[in-house]
This record gives C-alpha cells, structure tokens and sequence, in this order.
C-alpha cells in the first residue's frame, strides 16, 4: 500500500477544483477506470523543458478512478533529475508511478524502456487489492522496446484481470502486438475470467478494433455501442483517439475526456475516463 508524501503543491485531501469542474462525480456500483499516457511526467524541449509530475498528481487525484493505467512512466532519469532538482519542488524521490498515487492506492510497475540516462515503463494504481504482478516483453523490433504489465484486481468479490499496453508505431507492429496479447490472454488468464487492456493503442488509422474483436475484447466506447469513442490525442487539439479501454466481462456506461488549459499542459495525451458495468 502507498503512503504518498505531502509536499508543497501537491494535495492530500480533495483534488484541485481546475480538474475536478472537468469531471463528473464516481458512482460506486460501477468500476471506474482511467488510461492515461503521461510524457515521462516533462513537457518542451531544451531551456522550455518544464516539469509537469506535480501537477499531474493533481490530474490523477482528480480522475478519482479505481484503476488507472499509465503509460510512459519514469522510475529514474539521470538528466532530468539532475536539471529539476534545481526548481522550486524538484524531482520526486520516488518513482513516478510511487508518486502520482493518491493516497491509500496499491501500485504496480515494470520498466518496458532502457535509454541512455534512464527508462519507462508502465503502470497500474490501484484503489482495490492487487494480486501478483507480471510483465511479458511484446517488443516487435529492436527499436522499440514495448511491454505488457498484467496484475489482478478483486474488485466486489471478482477477480478482474488488468493488462496496462502501449502498442507501437506501425500497424504491421500493432497486429503483431495483438498475437502477443493473444497468446498471453489464453496462457495466463483464466477462460471467461473479467479482462481489461487498457492503455496508448498508438491506433492513428482506427484499424485495430478488429483484431481486438477476434481476440474476444471489446473497445468501451466502440463505434458498435451507445458510446462514441473520444480523441485524446493531441492534447491541445484532440483528433485521434489512440487512448483506449479493451474489455471483456463489461458494458461501457460513461466515457469522458476532460478538457482545458490545465489538462493540455500536462502531456500530449488527454486521460479517457470510462464507467463500466459487469455483464
């Protein structure tokens, strides 16, 4: 269990009224889970460089899920926690992951990335108890290094299996990328058992609903059902919806994208915020 440490700038109690306006209130029947691809917690390049953690520990706080999947997550980075160390908070002590959890959520990471002055990976946080953490490499070349992380959740007295992805660049590493988690699905996730696979589908062209589809999963927000999918991407100027939530064992009820000046800064990602339903 996290015990997160209060600093200046971050809050403890109830989020900052900027990202809680953008959001409606959790329902406790249903599960509530957000996707959300943070940028290595750092937005500009060279002397604009600037350090978004701290504020998206707010965002997190504020998306009051009871999962949330994140991509591109930091345990370390030489360079970056040198040049920030410098500013008013500083870089976290702790990995992000550790760091963005609100405050009584387990958390589960596993590094997809090794880069010159670092890595990134994946997470899962966690509102409800967490189960053995797993990671299966899905890397389709040499030059980009992809993982899949897989924890089980008890959620209401059900297992739910959650699988945090960040597919590739190309659709030829995509469909790839799908075999894998095919594969994996059928060794380690027991038949018929609640799955979710949420995370950065790197989709630009809207072709993967398919082969989801014939692996048993299906898109929350799909074009087949009553919600529409949202574009996350740009996170100025949102049109591509490449932030998505793969089920199985659920119905979409709610999807959202909070929008705004604060989420915008954050990352080149907007959060997808879905309520589901068992079936």
């Amino acid at each position: 269990m996290n015990a997160r440490v209060s600093r200046p700038g971050r809050l403890t109690g109830q989020p900052s009224s900027r990202f809680a306006a953008a959001l409606p209130a959790a329902d406790s029947a249903r599960l509530r889970v957000a996707t959300y691809n943070i940028h290595k917690g750092v937005r500009g390049v060279g002397p604009r460089k600037r350090l978004e953690i701290h504020n998206l520990g707010l965002g997190v706080e504020a998306l009051d899920a009871d999962l949330v999947f994140l991509q591109e997550v930091r345990l370390f980075h030489r360079a970056d926690s040198r040049r920030f160390d410098r500013t008013w908070f500083g870089w976290p002590e702790q990995g992000q992951a550790e760091y963005l959890a609100p405050e009584g959520y387990e958390v589960a990471y596993r590094t997809n990335a090794i880069t010159r002055q670092g890595e990134h990976g994946n997470a899962l946080l966690s509102r409800w108890p967490m189960g053995e953490v797993d990671h299966h490499d899905v890397s389709a070349h040499a030059f980009e290094q992809r993982g899949l992380l897989h924890v089980p959740v008890q959620w209401s007295g059900r297992t739910i299996h959650t699988v945090v992805a960040h597919f590739g660049l190309t659709h030829g590493a995509r469909l790839q990328q799908v075999q894998y988690l095919a594969r994996f699905v059928k060794e380690f996730v027991p038949r018929g058992a609640p799955l979710l696979v949420a995370g950065d589908f790197n989709d630009w062209g809207e072709r993967l609903d398919a082969p989801m589809r014939s692996i048993g999963l299906a898109r929350a927000g799909g074009h087949a059902g009553g919600v529409r999918p949202r574009p996350t991407f740009p996170s100025r100027v949102p049109v591509f919806a490449l932030d998505r939530v793969y089920m199985r064992g659920f119905r979409c009820v709610t999807l959202e994208v909070p929008r705004g000046a604060a989420w915008a800064r954050m990352s080149d990602h907007l959060p997808l915020v879905v309520e589901l339903e068992p079936t």
